[in-house]
């Protein structure tokens, strides 16, 4: 979920993000009006995988492509870098290639995506793995149900979890150690975080800022409203999907699962939405922390790396980049996101899905079943530039040369806060995530502007989840 330098999840400010939105839901309006019928034949007869550009480095995609071909000798598969500035802007270009009849076969889609594309054009993954059960028991034995159920939608699978990140909290060693503080405990609290900032604070001298972060649906204001105990959406679960979880589950690792996530009703005026922005407005008025204008995530690993930041909200991923930034193991660590009325975290997953719009279904399954296996996500994953979604390649070794000492916390925050789930993102997500980012930008501008940007939030969101994608 990032790139060998950048978290992967680093978004783009102000104009460039806002467009490339505005792209994705205009050309997901189309798809009311695009049948596979619309899609044309290619020029080749490969099975197109499209990525994001930077989700995997060129050796990897070699070896996934040759491995691939290495087991179905005939099938061609190529793989497809999209280069785009975020996911919105991914999806923008997947859509205007399908419309354009140059559709791939299957498309990496992140959670941002996951129920935009299985509304539309994703293909239900029910009966093959129904069918190909005993080939996939190892698999799902391997990875969290949290993260299977947020690739669900109304009921049915649409992906494969491959990868996750969950919003944890890195702290810069140096910092501590100035400030004459210690890692906090597991379960620190929202006062605990405040009193950090405080100290470090204290001893920081100009140019330093205690708690750093962007304005973006992963990892800015929604960690901390998932630990106050809500969300700028009602959330709810579909029914459903008993048939995935009695096959592949224990009764202790199934109990309260559904058939994946729903967010409907916008709140983004209820009570403790608003202390969550009142919570973080009174920081940046104690110059504690960042305006979320301020800085953007490519720049993150160089402020961090540097000192100039203490502590910031990340996942797995900042394992390889800080390495690559040349950060020593040692001089940084990472622990749960502090409690509040709740510790749950909230996370983002990615995995491969599968077009209805192509020809080749069955060597689309195919792929997309080797690309979940251990050994080809071993040789995907080399530089830990993401958690990987199987539990036993989160381990000790992995994160020897290139992860904080602490490295646990990133797949244990999964079985730690069992409610922990996905960022809120229905079909509609590329408008509630711009319409979150403009009005989270105007809410803490200014020491009063926290209610009137919420209420104009709710207006909007209100709208736009009246509005079919």
């Amino acid at each position: 979920m990032t790139d060998s330098k950048f978290p992967r999840r680093a978004l783009l400010r102000g104009a460039s993000y806002g467009a490339g939105a505005a792209a994705l839901a205009g050309v997901a309006a189309s798809w009311d009006r695009l049948t596979a019928a619309d899609v044309h034949g290619r020029d080749d007869h490969a099975l197109v995988v499209a990525t994001l550009g930077s989700a995997v480095d060129p050796a990897a995609q070699r070896a996934l492509s040759d491995g691939f071909r290495a087991l179905h000798p005939g099938l061609d598969v190529r793989l497809v870098p999209v280069q785009a500035t975020d996911w919105s802007d991914f999806f923008a270009k997947i859509l205007t290639q399908i419309a354009a009849g140059t559709a791939p076969d299957v498309v990496y889609v992140a959670t941002e995506g996951v129920q935009l594309f299985a509304q539309r054009l994703g293909v239900a993954l029910d009966d093959r793995v129904r069918r190909d059960k005993e080939e996939l028991r190892e698999y799902f034995a391997d990875v969290h149900p949290s993260l299977v159920e947020s690739m669900m939608f109304e009921g049915s699978l649409y992906q494969l979890p491959v990868e996750f990140n969950a919003a944890d909290i890195y702290l810069n060693r140096a910092v501590l150690k100035r400030s004459r503080v210690e890692v906090p405990p597991p379960d620190w609290d929202r006062d605990d975080f405040t009193a950090l900032l405080r100290t470090m604070k204290r001893g920081g001298g100009s140019g330093f800022t205690p708690y750093f972060w962007t304005n973006r649906l992963w990892g800015g204001v929604v960690p901390w409203l998932f630990a106050n105990g809500t969300n700028v959406l009602a959330e709810s679960k579909a029914p459903g999907g008993d048939w995935l979880w009695d096959t592949f589950y224990p009764p202790r690792d199934r109990r309260g699962r559904g058939g994946g996530y729903r967010w409907t009703r916008p709140q983004a005026t209820a009570d403790r939405v608003e202390e969550v922005y009142e919570y973080l407005s009174s920081l940046i008025q104690d110059r504690l922390c960042s305006c979320p204008e301020g800085g953007s995530g490519t720049n993150l690993v160089g402020v961090f790396s540097t000192g100039r930041v203490g502590v910031t909200p990340a996942g797995g991923f900042w394992a390889g980049g800080l390495h690559t930034a040349g950060m020593r193991r040692d001089a940084y660590d990472v622990q749960y996101f502090p409690r509040w009325r709740t510790q749950r975290h909230q996370f983002g997953a990615a995995g491969y899905a599968l077009l209805k719009t192509s020809k080749k279904q069955d060597e689309a399954w195919e792929f997309i079943k080797y690309s979940v296996r251990k050994d080809v996500l071993t040789q995907l994953f080399h530089a830990n530039q993401t958690t990987p979604a199987r539990r036993s390649m989160v381990h000790a070794a992995r994160y020897e040369e290139t992860g904080p000492k602490n490295w646990p916390v990133f797949y244990d925050t999964l079985d730690q806060f069992p409610a922990t789930g996905p960022i809120p993102a229905p079909p509609q997500a590329a408008e509630v995530e711009q319409l979150l980012l403009k009005h989270t930008g105007t809410a803490l501008a200014d020491a009063r502007g926290v209610r009137p940007a919420l209420r104009h939030l709710q207006s909007d969101l209100e709208k736009a989840m009246e509005r079919a994608t």
